[in-house]
């Protein structure tokens, strides 16, 4: 019988492993799901595959799992970045949960010169993209960064990694994401914030040899509903879809 319950752990996974539950863990199996021992669960630690597991112990603040067999082998996301501005608090998990859902590597929320918010909870961040991975069976969670300035990262940028840049600007322009000569290098997408691009970040976007700028249909969209669009049109050009 298949496990009806996923579960995120830091912890080793392999035949035969025991695996112990902390405070919140425990809580969640056996007070929120009413697990008892003898119960199967899938466990993924982003690095060992999926394994389903057994209750051997099930207490109130503790317990312990043991791997019984892999049920799905570490799925490796394409090799993406998803950069984006961070918005209201709601739509800012959006960005995190669908870019995990949708095959991102890495994201990295960035501050441009019309970013609105200027802080952001990386912990928070990190946990509603490791949910998203327990519910839509992924075995590989995307790290999330800390907020870092968009200038100083493409100080930076490396030369192999191409990137995907949304300017709204070209609205009404049918620009397509053309590269194809690039589907086997590593890439990146930028997002802008709500009040869009300052000229000075465009400019420098723009003269980048790496940047591939394309449009994003004949509407201005909301960032959240920008960072799904043009995460659809990647992984369907160049993805693993």
């Amino acid at each position: 019988m298949s496990a009806k319950v996923r579960l995120y752990v830091e912890h080793p996974l392999g035949a035969g492993q025991s695996v112990p539950l902390d405070r919140d863990q425990a809580h969640y199996l056996f007070g929120v799901m009413r697990l008892q021992a003898g119960a199967r669960v899938a466990l993924f630690n982003g690095r060992d595959g999926e394994w389903q597991t057994v209750v051997v112990e099930a207490g109130k603040r503790s317990g312990l799992l043991q791997c019984e067999e892999q049920s799905k082998p570490l799925q490796m996301p394409p090799d993406l970045w998803l950069l984006f501005a961070p918005i209201k608090k709601a739509r800012t998990d959006f960005i995190v949960e669908k870019a995990a859902e949708m095959g991102a590597a890495r994201i990295l929320p960035v501050g441009t010169d019309f970013t609105n918010s200027e802080r952001v909870r990386r912990d928070r961040l990190q946990a509603h993209a490791v949910e998203a991975a327990e519910q839509c069976g992924g075995t590989y969670v995307p790290e999330v960064d800390d907020l870092q300035k968009l200038s100083r990262l493409l100080d930076h940028w490396p030369d192999e990694r191409q990137l995907m840049f949304c300017d709204e600007a070209e609205v009404g322009n049918a620009l397509e994401l053309y590269g194809q000569q690039h589907e086997n290098a590593p890439w990146a997408i930028l997002i802008g914030p709500e009040g869009g691009f300052s000229e000075t970040e465009r400019k420098r976007l723009h003269a980048m040899a790496q940047s591939h700028v394309v449009s994003l249909g004949p509407r201005i969209l909301r960032a959240d509903t920008a960072a799904v669009a043009a995460m659809t049109l990647w992984q369907k050009a160049l993805g693993d879809w």
